[in-house]
């Protein structure tokens, strides 16, 4: 069959459109025609009695032949030209009554094919039995598959008729196809309380979004009665289920740019029904209307000024007033959507109506009423913000709105406003998606670069800010942690003149106490950022600095980099403080990973290593751990940019796993070399990163951790085992799959360590791999089994989860092999079965139902 086929293939030419060509050249036009009519019904059969593909291919097939592969090329062949239109649609007709589901699935997507091709006139004749075919398959079919590929039929259908030019004397063949749907269907959708309205609705919408003339057709029928309905109606079910069908009907179609929308004749109707469902109480009803409001806000001419301020007011309402998350979420998308195109309204009227809320006072009140009210002040300053930034993508907006969030700021850190801790750090969420989303513009660009400042200067006062009964919130290390996106996004989008600019001014900043850039300049002379003596408050602004100077482009030259790192490399080494060693050590490993390669780069690098190795090498050094986070993030630059001298560090680093002290850290350090980092280093920040970095680092040594590992005391080995969980966990699947055989010792070993954290990445290493399981695995069966049952009685949820996903994977394997376990693992689940978590049962039974019918006549 086979065989047969792809002969066919090679030796036919098939030209769409012009009919099936034989090979011999030397014929005449006339003797051409003759042989295509003669044979065109012999070529069918001999081809069409293989359809549909129901080909299996066998086990370990040599030719690698797939029933995809085989599918695709019969319908190649059966839709290659209209001659076969007359044979091929009875058959599909006649296919589609199979009860098998791909038989029905691959007759649909022949059907869609072959209507992408055809013209109007090899359709028309097969219209009804093709409708009818169609429509049992949507209304009846208990398969998202197979309603999915109907739909998909009926718009290229649909497409296809639409193509038709019509003469005096022919039939419009669009226009019979459309009154056959609208015949069966339009009815259905008055009765919104049955099931059929949405199969019917699902149609009718497929072959509106199929072309313009075709959405003008169905328009003009549907949408007249849809709207009377919603206006007659009075339950809320009832009319969310027919907005819900109208917003499927409320879309732009594509069209030349001369038409106008097919709903403008129902523009005042439909405003009509939004705006009186956004007024409605019930919450699915406004989610719908939004949705609905938001499409029609994407269409031209559509939403006059007038209808957009009063969605606008509506909008603003349903933030200040409605508490319910889902609509709270609606009204974000919704208003998002339409600032993008109507910046004007929301900048006069939304943006200073949440300002005048955010900034309100509490009326006074009993103690319980003060607390509630105040409870409820700030869930709706939080929706004030959220909206703010989510309508924040025009440079007119974002020069509205951003002013005001850095408002909220100064008044959190003066105290003249009652903001919360939780409310600052949502306002800096709000500024980074602001920096995220809004267009890259040179208006943008110059708001957040006068925004960097502010945010520093911030920082600053409240660094500098004496003893005084009011504590700023910006001194927080979640607060400055919040910062430092905001700095980081702006600063990897700004243009070179600018980003330039950043880069010194942060740089005089932190090296030289210059804080002339920096707004309300009243700061004291000789401030030292950068020193671990001084206070922790000034120290942690390194993290600020990290998104000042390490997320700029390669090309921007950051000023004093010889000085700069100097001084991050001693508050990296000296600062007894998490957060600022830590920052330094990142900003150090994210200036390093750009530097250019040369004896310069190379001489700092050994210069680093000598001195963390000195506090490594000595048990008494009471900044080790410093000196470890500072080696761990350098490892992680010059392992990114193949760096030679990665190698040295690397090695270090294993060197610890069986350090007492820092063995722990050290194994968990891999997990960070191996993942992707979200603050520095990574090509969003303009990193230089290589591809294919996390296999060379493997291939380079897996072997030295196998040979630590055999070496380490039996109380160390927990360490490189760990290490080496974080690492094949992170490795692309193909990889593990290769070097599974070689590791597979060590990762069964892994699965009796005591550490839950390296059971849990082990178990998720193994899953994926159990799924398709090599033959070493199955030579450890019996030791795999036992490990994975006895984890899954774990106090740790995660890892009984993981190892009851193991054994249900292990439920894949040859079952000869594995039926030996099968009561085994049965008496085992019994346990997980009863867990107090639902979705360890949940796992359970799924694992236990698999092993269950192993051996049934029912089962694989």
């Amino acid at each position: 069959m086979i065989a047969r086929l792809f002969l066919l293939r090679d030796d036919i030419l098939v030209r769409p459109n012009h009919g099936l060509v034989p090979p011999t050249e030397n014929v005449s036009g006339a003797c051409a025609t003759r042989r295509k009519s003669k044979f065109t019904e012999e070529l069918f059969e001999v081809t069409s009695c293989y359809f549909p593909i129901d080909f299996s291919p066998p086990p370990n097939d040599p030719h690698g032949i797939t029933q995809e592969e085989l599918v695709l090329a019969l319908r190649a062949v059966l839709t290659g030209t209209p001659r076969f239109a007359e044979f091929l649609l009875p058959l599909i007709i006649e296919k589609l009554d199979s009860g098998v589901q791909s038989a029905k699935v691959d007759s649909l997507q022949t059907l869609t094919a072959c209507a992408s091709l055809y013209e109007h006139k090899e359709l028309a004749q097969f219209l009804p039995g093709l409708w009818a075919s169609l429509r049992r398959e949507v209304f009846q079919t208990a398969s998202e598959r197979v309603e999915s590929a109907g739909l998909a039929a009926v718009g290229t259908l649909t497409a296809c008729l639409s193509r038709s030019v019509l003469n005096s004397d022919s039939e419009d063949s669009l226009n019979v196809f459309l009154e056959l749907v609208l015949k069966d269907c339009q009815h259905h959708l008055c009765e919104p309380d049955l099931k059929l309205v949405w199969p019917s609705a699902k149609l009718l919408q497929a072959t509106s979004t199929a072309s313009y003339r075709a959405s003008h057709r169905v328009a003009a029928a549907v949408l007249p009665s849809l709207i009377e309905q919603y206006n007659s109606r009075t339950q809320c079910a009832q009319r969310r289920t027919l907005l819900e069908v109208l917003q499927g009907f409320v879309h732009p179609v594509k069209s030349s740019e001369e038409d106008e929308s097919v709903l403008l004749d129902f523009r005042q109707s439909l405003c009509s029904v939004v705006f009186s469902a956004l007024s409605e109480s019930n919450a699915d009803l406004q989610i719908t209307s939004m949705r609905v409001l938001t499409a029609l806000g994407q269409q031209t001419g559509l939403l006059l000024e007038s209808d957009v301020e009063l969605a606008v007011d509506h909008l603003t309402r349903l933030i200040l007033e409605e508490e319910d998350p889902k609509v709270s979420l609606a009204v974000v998308e919704c208003a998002g959507a339409l600032a993008r195109l109507h910046p004007a309204a929301f900048i006069s009227k939304m943006v200073p109506r949440l300002k005048e809320e955010i900034f309100s006072e509490p009326m006074a009140q009993g103690d319980s009423a003060a607390q509630s009210q105040e409870h409820s002040q700030q869930a709706v300053r939080q929706r004030c913000v959220a909206a703010l930034a989510a309508v924040s993508s025009r440079p007119s907006l974002v020069q509205e709105s951003t002013p005001v969030l850095l408002q909220v700021l100064t008044s959190a850190h003066t105290g003249t406003g009652a903001f919360s801790l939780e409310e600052v750090i949502s306002v800096c969420h709000s500024l980074q998606k602001i920096a995220e989303q809004a267009q890259d513009t040179e208006e943008t660009g110059g708001v957040f670069h006068d925004v960097i400042p502010r945010l520093l200067g911030l920082a600053l006062q409240a660094a500098l800010q004496g003893s005084s009964d009011h504590r700023s919130p910006i001194l927080e290390e979640t607060v400055l942690s919040a910062m430092v996106p905001i700095i980081s996004t702006t600063c990897a989008r700004l243009q070179s003149q600018l980003a330039g600019q950043t880069a010194s001014r942060a740089v005089s900043l932190f090296l030289d106490g210059d804080v002339s850039f920096l707004p309300e300049n009243a700061f004291p002379s000789q401030i030292q950022l950068l020193k671990a003596g001084d206070s922790r408050s000034q120290s942690q602004m390194v993290c600020l600095l990290m998104g000042c100077v390490c997320w700029l482009p390669r090309t921007v030259e950051v000023p004093q980099m010889d000085r700069l790192l100097l001084e991050l490399e001693e508050l990296s080494c000296t600062s007894d403080h998490p957060l600022s060693y830590t920052s330094a050590a990142k900003c150090y490993a994210g200036l390093v990973n750009k530097s250019p390669a040369g004896e310069a780069l190379d001489s700092l690098i050994d210069r680093m290593l000598k001195r963390i190795s000195t506090e490594l090498d000595s048990a008494s050094s009471p900044v080790r751990t410093q000196a470890f986070t500072l080696l761990l993030w350098v490892s992680k630059a010059l392992l990114l940019r193949y760096h030679p001298l990665s190698t040295a560090l690397t090695d270090k680093l294993f060197s610890l796993l069986s350090d007492p002290e820092l063995g722990s850290l050290a194994a968990n350090g891999f997990s960070l070399l191996m993942s992707d980092s979200q603050d520095v280093l990574n090509r969003g920040s303009h990193a230089d990163v290589r591809i294919m970095y996390r296999q060379r680092f493997f291939t380079e040594n897996s072997a030295k951790l196998v040979e630590g590992f055999n070496a380490a005391v039996q109380e160390k080995k927990s360490g490189y085992l760990k290490a080496l969980s974080h690492i094949v966990n992170n490795l692309p699947r193909q990889v593990q799959l290769t070097e599974l055989p070689a590791l597979l010792p060590l990762l069964l070993e892994a699965l009796s360590c005591p550490d839950q954290g390296v059971q849990v990445s082990t178990l998720s290493c193994l899953q994926p791999v159990l799924l398709d399981p090599p033959s070493t695995l199955i030579t450890q069966l019996e030791v795999l089994v036992g490990r994975t049952l006895a984890l899954t009685t774990s106090p740790t949820m995660k890892v009984r989860i993981a190892s009851l996903r193991c054994i249900h994977a292990l439920s894949r394997f040859p079952e000869h092999e594995i039926m030996p376990f099968r009561a085994r693992v049965l008496r085992a689940l019994a346990a997980p079965l009863d867990d107090h978590k639902r979705v360890v049962r949940s796992e359970a039974a799924v694992a236990r139902n698999e092993w269950f019918l192993l051996g049934s006549p029912g089962g694989r």
